[in-house]
């Protein structure tokens, strides 16, 4: 699955629905499919705020289901890029504090999915991987 859309706050949602319906396939559980969706938003939200900030720009998602059900998701953008990427993913970090931002994105993410991988590039843009192993209905055979 790949996925392009203009980074406007209005465009989250939509990711986050494209996403879900995507890993859908996989028949996730809720509280599965719930935490994908959110650290999906987190990902786009980040590229919407941070990334671009007041200019429009492009965001990819991509989307990966491997044999043993785990799912990876990529959240790629091509702004500003991430100075300190180990200082960003400090829980309440923020580069926002006058908007009210919790600085808890990348904690988020790093909760809800399995592996969290971050690649930025000073004024080239932020690649955001996420993996997580989507747990097999006993229906279908062992369950992880």
């Amino acid at each position: 699955m790949e996925l392009k859309i203009p980074s406007k706050a209005q465009n989250e949602s939509f990711a986050r629905v494209a996403v879900a319906a995507f890993v859908a396939q996989l028949d996730p559980t809720l509280d599965e499919i719930t935490e994908i969706k959110t650290a999906v938003s987190e990902a786009v939200t980040n590229s919407i705020i941070h990334a671009y900030e007041d200019k429009i720009g492009e965001i990819i998602i991509k989307g990966k289901i491997y044999e043993n059900y785990v799912v990876e998701i990529e959240v790629i953008d091509f702004g500003k890029g991430i100075e300190d990427v180990e200082l960003a993913r400090q829980p309440l970090f923020t580069t926002k504090p006058d908007q009210e931002r919790s600085g808890m994105g990348f904690t988020v993410m790093e909760t809800f999915m399995d592996k969290l991988e971050i690649t930025s590039e000073v004024g080239k843009g932020t690649c955001v991987k996420m993996l997580k192993a989507i747990k097999k209905r006993k229906s279908e055979g062992v369950e992880n």
